[in-house]
């Protein structure tokens, strides 16, 4: 007797996940504009009916995935900020400028190979200019948020900020960075490095503690 397949029936949390996981991932394959509710719900394995059930059309999947992108950044930006070690300025920058790669989608060339050191998540193409600027926007305004509730206080804690108009300056230098990463991915990480200690006038990283009296 043939064994009767039974429909796979999934939480609305998790079913709502998978959709907005399948779009990104096509996002990032082919771009926005040459993807539709129908390639969403092919990649799935639903019907139509049941991912309109889920969003109200395509701007709508499209909100939710760039959502789940900046909620993927903010989250490694937090994990970054926990685990840093206090002090340690020059290796906070280094390890920022590591997930900055990580997380922002660069003008490769098709034809090279793909995967590396700083290959990173599925960013979706936004070949849609005014649908670019506006994620830009979130993102870096989303990101500033949660540097000014973790690291910035953290640092004033111990270093006098030697800059003023302190969140503009770090809105300009997170669009600064993300788009020099875009437009020249060939830029050495030092150079990255040496533009956040320029811009944000950083002290030398604490010297490390000792129990020796006549170290330096």
């Amino acid at each position: 007797m043939a064994e009767t397949q039974r429909r796979v029936v999934k939480t609305p949390d998790a079913r709502r996940d998978e959709i907005v996981r399948a779009a990104r991932a096509l996002f990032a394959e082919q771009g926005v504009r040459a993807t539709t509710i129908t390639h969403v719900a092919d990649r799935v394995g639903v019907t139509r009916g049941l991912v309109y059930h889920y969003v109200d059309d395509m701007e709508t999947l499209v909100e939710q995935v760039l959502d789940a992108c900046i909620d993927d950044f903010v989250a490694d930006l937090r994990a970054w900020d926990a685990a840093r070690r206090p002090g340690d300025v020059d290796g906070a920058v280094v390890s920022a400028v590591a997930l900055l790669r990580h997380h922002v989608p660069t003008r490769r060339d098709p034809d090279a190979p793909q995967g590396g050191p700083h290959s990173g998540p599925a960013v979706p193409r936004l070949d849609d200019a005014a649908l670019a600027v506006r994620f830009l926007d979130r993102a870096v305004e989303a990101l500033v948020d949660t540097l000014e509730t973790t690291t910035i206080p953290a640092y004033a804690a111990r270093h006098t900020i030697e800059i003023t108009h302190v969140r503009a300056t770090f809105v300009v230098l997170v669009h600064g960075l993300i788009a020099l990463v875009r437009s020249r991915p060939g830029t050495p990480d030092d150079v990255l490095v040496a533009l956040v200690r320029q811009t944000l006038r950083l002290a030398p990283t604490d010297a490390p503690a000792t129990d020796d009296p006549a170290a330096p």
